[in-house]
């Protein structure tokens, strides 16, 4: 999107939507801005996947720790790490094969219409996917009203609806080393690579 047609769709944005697109893009660039962040999750997909655990971000770099698995990606590769069974399983960091899940919680901020609610939790930020857009059709963002930060996140796929949990939120001190996959500690007599790029 040129600058010319970004500003032309903010100007017919109500000031509402662009309240609420300001907030929401502050706190995502806070996330996953290249100063890095870290926050603490809990989610539960309509019951069929549970989780919590801590995530890393920076630009597209990430690592997650949760009661299964460890993730490193340095945008180059990604390694998964399966605790109990003690595979190793590598993907292009790119790959939508990598993550069942994630994959399916693609977001560019364009793809959206906003508004916002000032609520007594906080401010609720909804966005809801514009016309032929696939993958989340909406999502309910809970900011705290004194530091902006995400608390929670609602998100609609389909039918279904998903809630993520979020606290313990810091921005920056995130070095790339975090997101480079420690071999030394991983050797292959103990446990199984295996290989999908």
């Amino acid at each position: 999107m040129t600058l010319a047609m970004s500003v032309f769709a903010q100007e017919k944005e109500t000031p509402n939507a662009q309240q609420a697109r300001r907030l929401f893009m502050q706190a995502y660039d806070r996330m996953y801005g290249q100063q890095g962040s870290q926050v603490h999750y809990k989610v539960n997909i309509i019951g069929i996947y549970k989780t919590e655990g801590t995530i890393w971000t920076k630009g597209k770099k990430s690592k997650f720790i949760d009661e299964r698995y460890i993730a490193w990606n340095d945008d180059v590769t990604y390694y998964r790490l399966e605790r109990k069974k003690k595979t190793i399983t590598i993907y292009d960091a790119h790959s939508d094969e990598r993550d069942k899940y994630a994959t399916k919680f693609k977001f560019s901020p364009d793809n959206y219409t906003y508004s916002i609610k000032d609520t007594k939790d906080g401010y609720a930020i909804t966005l809801k996917a514009k016309k032929g857009v696939s993958g989340i059709k909406e999502a309910r963002v809970l900011l705290d009203k004194k530091t902006h930060n995400p608390m929670s996140v609602r998100i609609k796929l389909g039918i279904f609806h998903t809630t993520i949990k979020i606290s313990e939120f810091k921005t920056g001190g995130i070095t790339d080393e975090l997101f480079q996959f420690p071999k030394d500690r991983y050797p292959a007599k103990d446990y199984q690579y295996i290989d999908k790029r």
